[in-house]
């Protein structure tokens, strides 16, 4: 088989006007993705494959998540598997719940933080077992500490496109609670569409709508699912609007344990493949995070489902 992109494709050509000329990926296999599955993955196994996806030139990958083994069990090895790849990648993201979370991070060298809020009460609920607003009480004194160590915090705002108890979410809705994540410390928001819900038409409407709220948007990322086949189109809308920091899963892994409609994160080969034909510079070598999807596969016992990966890796 190959893993390897076939005869200079896709055809490069100059970014069009109004798209940016580089795009950060932050990667999120090894935490978001790894966090769903059913089976335990050795400690090692995440280690190779956070090792193997810096070697295929992404610079941001969130390792793990400082969350008790009893909510993520998939995650519970957080102290043993951050030792090991502390120096993989020049940035290492880990998600921290609360303060407890974050003394562990920290005691390890993490430098850079993540937090995990909602914009739906429904979603709060689920997943923290607050109200929205509690959980942004809960969030300030991480944020504040984190800020006194001088480390990178990025906020994940779920559900900002719909949610699978609520329906629609009121745009002014997830603006609020954005605008509190940036007034706490934040220094970039993730905008998740949990279950890939978002149209292009919403991606933009939503992004305008944080600008008007001074929300800028070079401190704006976002994460799209592909349960509807809109991860794409709706990244593109991103990037159009001006975006250059975007979300994907190696192979496609991921979902969410609290929102069982949410498939598949976009996965990162698929948002590469887009991006070379775009003139859009990555720093990713397609080839090199082909196989490592596929090396992936081989040890979950499943194929791929990115469309790029198997495109990539059919058999001669």
């Amino acid at each position: 088989m190959t893993t390897t992109p076939e005869l200079g494709l896709p055809m490069p050509v100059p970014a069009a006007e109004g798209l940016p000329t580089r795009v950060r990926i932050h990667e999120v296999g090894a935490r978001d993705g790894l966090q769903n599955e059913k089976a335990t993955v050795p400690t090692e196994t995440k280690a190779e494959f956070i090792h193997r996806l810096a070697a295929a030139g992404l610079t941001t990958i969130e390792a793990t998540s400082f969350v008790h083994p009893k909510w993520v069990p998939q995650l519970a090895d957080a102290e043993h598997l951050f030792p090991l790849v502390r120096d993989a990648a020049p940035h290492l993201p880990v998600l921290v719940p609360n303060e407890r979370g974050l003394d562990r991070a920290l005691s390890l060298g993490a430098t850079r933080i993540a937090v995990f809020a909602s914009a739906t009460e429904s979603f709060a609920k689920a997943n923290l077992n607050r109200t929205v607003d509690e959980a942004l009480a809960m969030f300030e004194p991480v944020v504040t500490r984190a800020k006194a160590q001088d480390a990178h915090v990025r906020g994940y705002l779920s559900m900002c496109f719909g949610d699978p108890w609520e329906g629609p979410v009121p745009l002014p809705q997830v603006v609020r609670v954005c605008r509190a994540l940036l007034d706490m410390g934040c220094d970039e928001l993730s905008l998740g569409d949990t279950i890939g819900v978002a149209t292009p038409g919403h991606v933009q409407a939503l992004l305008t709508a944080l600008n008007d709220e001074g929300v800028p948007t070079p401190s704006l990322g976002v994460h799209f699912h592909d349960t509807y086949g809109q991860a794409l189109s709706n990244t593109l809308a991103a990037l159009q609007h001006g975006v250059t920091t975007v979300d994907a899963s190696a192979g496609g892994l991921g979902g969410c344990p609290y929102a069982k409609s949410a498939t598949g994160n976009l996965a990162t080969e698929d948002l590469v493949w887009m991006l070379t034909g775009l003139g859009i510079d990555t720093g990713v070598d397609l080839g090199l995070l082909t196989a490592t999807s596929v090396w992936m596969a081989g040890q979950l016992g499943r194929p791929s489902p990115s469309r790029t990966v198997r495109a990539l890796s059919h058999k001669e």
